[in-house]
C-alpha cells in the first residue's frame, strides 16, 4: 500500500487503498460494481452507510412502498428482472438488488455500516482521501477514483413543513420515510397530506383496514394508471431465453415511455385530455375530476404519477378514500382545520409532503485543501463536476426510470478509466466550460426538487455540459463520444 504523507492526510486513522472506491451499495452502487468488476486489474470496494444494500428500497418501509418505474427498465441491463409484477414492492426490489451483488460476487466487496463524511483531493499525492465513520470510529481511505453512487435523497431526515398547531393534535401523527412499525390505523381515520407518488402508494394499502382515508393536497397531479402486469412480457418470457426476452421488453419500454414524454411535452393540451378521459373510466363525476385531478401545471412539468393498476382511484370510487383539495390552517385535537374553514376529523395524520434532497450524499468535498461548494461547479456530461478531478456522481432521469441514466454514468466511467490506463494518465478533470447560461442540473419544477435546487451543481447550454433527459440519444451518444473533449489530463 502506498504511504500517504502525513502533511498531506488529516487527522484521520491510517488509509486503506483502491483504485476506485464506490460510494452507495443501492441500484447504482450495485451496478457500477458490476461494470468495474469486469476490468482486470482495478481494485476497487463499495462503501455503504445503511447496514444491507437496497439504498433506498431499504430505507422506505411505509405501507404498500412500490416502484412507479416498470422493471424491465429499472432492472439492470445484464441481470433480467425475474419477478411475475412490472411494477414491483419495494421488498421484491431490495431482494433483487442483494441477489444481484450475492450472484456477482459484488458482495464480498461492500463494507456496510460505514457513512462517508468528507473527501480531499490531494495533488502531491494524485489521490482522494476519504473519511468515514463507523459507530464513534474514524478511518481514511484512499483511492484513485471516486464515484458517488449515493442519489440525491437525504436519508436522515424528511421534508416536514411547519404546521401550526400540531402539537395539539390529538392523535398519532407519521412521516413515510420513517414509518413506525407499532402504528395500526385499523378502523381508524386517517388524512395523508400530499398528492405525490408516495401518498398514492399508502393510501390503498392504508385503506385496506382503516375506516376511512383522506388525501389532504393543496393542487392536483397529474395521475395515470398503468398494469402492473406486462403481457407482452410474460409472453416473451414463455418463448424465448430469460435474457432475450429481456433485452426486447426493455427496448419496448424504453421506446414507449420515451414516445410517452416526448407527446406529452410536444401536445401538452391534447395530453390532458388523455389523462382526463383515462380518469373518467374509474371516476365518472368529471366535476369531481375537474376539482381534484386537474394541476395548473404542463405534463411532465413534474413527474407523472403512475396508479398500479387504478388501484387508488378505485379505492375513491367505491368510498374508502376521497380526496380534498384545500390549505392547512392549524392542527386541532380532532384532526386538521382547512383554510376554507371545514375540518378533517382524524385519528392518524401521514404527512408524505416530499423528500428532502441532498447532493452527493452530503459529503464534503475538497481540492487541495480548498472546499468545494457544488453550487458554483457546473456538471459534464451529467455526471462529473467542473474543476474537480477524478470524480464522477450518479443521478438518474426524471422522466424515465433511474438504471438507465446510473448504467449510462457506469458505462463512462469505466471508458474514462480505460482512457486513462491505455495512455499512462492519472487525472482527468472537466476544464471550467466557457460562459455560457447555466440552468438547473433537475429540470422538474416539483416543489421538493426546487428547494433544494440552489445546493446541486448546475448544467450548461451545450456539450458536453448539458444534461439530456432523452436516453435513446444518450445511448448512442454516450457510445461515441469523445472523453478527451472538455478534459484536461495529467500524467
Amino acid at each position: 500500500m502506498t504511504t500517504v504523507s502525513s502533511s498531506d492526510v488529516p487527522a484521520w486513522s491510517s488509509p486503506r487503498h483502491v483504485d476506485v472506491l464506490i460510494i452507495g451499495a443501492g441500484l447504482s452502487g450495485i451496478g457500477a460494481a458490476w461494470r468495474l468488476q469486469r476490468e482486470s486489474g482495478w481494485t476497487y470496494a463499495v462503501i455503504e452507510a445503511r447496514e444491507r444494500a437496497g439504498g433506498t428500497w431499504d430505507l422506505f418501509r411505509y405501507p404498500g412502498v412500490r416502484s412507479d418505474s416498470d422493471m424491465f427498465t429499472l432492472s439492470y441491463p445484464f441481470q433480467p428482472w425475474r419477478g411475475k409484477k412490472s411494477l414491483a414492492d419495494g421488498d421484491s426490489i431490495r431482494r433483487y438488488i442483494e441477489d444481484t451483488a450475492r450472484e456477482h460476487g459484488i458482495d464480498r466487496h461492500v463494507h456496510y455500516g460505514r457513512t462517508v463524511t468528507a473527501a480531499e483531493w490531494s495533488w502531491t499525492q494524485g489521490r482522494w482521501l476519504v473519511e468515514t465513520k463507523k459507530g464513534g470510529l474514524s478511518s481514511t481511505w484512499t483511492c484513485s477514483f471516486l464515484y458517488i453512487c449515493a442519489g440525491y435523497y437525504d436519508y436522515k431526515q424528511g421534508h416536514q413543513p411547519d404546521f401550526e398547531d400540531v402539537e395539539h393534535f390529538g392523535g398519532r401523527f407519521a412521516h413515510p420515510q420513517f414509518w413506525p412499525h407499532d402504528l395500526d390505523v385499523t378502523g381508524k381515520r386517517v388524512v395523508v397530506i400530499g398528492s405525490g407518488a408516495t401518498a398514492v402508494t399508502l393510501i390503498p394499502a392504508l385503506a385496506k383496514t382503516a375506516a376511512h382515508v383522506t388525501m389532504l393536497q393543496r393542487s392536483p397531479t397529474y395521475m395515470s394508471s398503468q398494469s402492473d402486469i406486462d403481457r407482452t412480457a410474460d409472453a416473451l418470457r414463455r418463448a424465448l431465453p430469460s435474457r432475450l426476452a429481456h433485452i426486447l421488453v426493455r427496448a419496448k419500454n424504453v421506446l414507449f415511455s420515451q414516445l410517452t414524454y416526448w407527446l406529452s411535452r410536444r401536445y401538452p393540451e391534447q395530453t390532458k385530455r388523455h389523462l382526463r378521459r383515462a380518469l373518467l373510466r374509474f371516476l365518472p363525476d368529471e366535476a369531481y375530476v375537474d376539482q381534484h385531478f386537474a394541476p395548473r401545471y404542463q405534463p411532465w412539468d413534474q413527474r407523472l404519477c403512475v396508479v398500479p393498476n387504478g388501484d387508488f382511484f378505485r379505492d375513491v370510487a367505491a368510498g374508502r378514500a376521497s380526496v380534498v383539495t384545500d390549505r392547512i390552517a392549524r392542527f386541532v385535537k380532532r384532526g386538521i382545520a382547512l383554510e376554507s374553514g371545514k375540518e378533517l376529523k382524524a385519528d392518524v395524520v401521514v404527512s408524505a409532503t416530499g423528500l428532502s434532497l441532498i447532493p452527493l450524499g452530503g459529503i464534503r468535498l475538497s481540492v487541495g485543501g480548498k472546499p468545494i461548494d457544488l453550487a458554483d461547479t457546473t456538471a459534464y456530461r451529467g455526471l462529473m463536476l467542473s474543476g474537480v478531478p477524478n470524480l464522477a456522481f450518479c443521478v438518474g432521469y426524471t422522466n424515465a426510470s433511474w438504471t438507465l441514466r446510473a448504467d449510462l454514468s457506469s458505462r463512462y466511467v469505466v471508458r474514462l478509466l480505460r482512457h486513462l490506463r491505455r495512455r499512462d494518465l492519472t487525472t482527468a478533470m472537466p476544464a471550467f466550460p466557457r460562459e455560457s447560461a447555466r440552468r438547473p442540473l433537475l429540470g422538474l419544477t416539483s416543489t421538493y426538487v426546487q428547494r433544494a435546487a440552489h445546493l446541486f451543481p448546475r448544467q450548461g447550454d451545450r456539450d458536453p455540459w448539458v444534461v439530456t433527459q432523452n436516453y435513446v440519444i444518450d445511448r448512442m451518444r454516450f457510445a461515441f463520444l469523445d472523453v478527451r473533449k472538455g478534459m484536461i489530463f495529467d500524467e
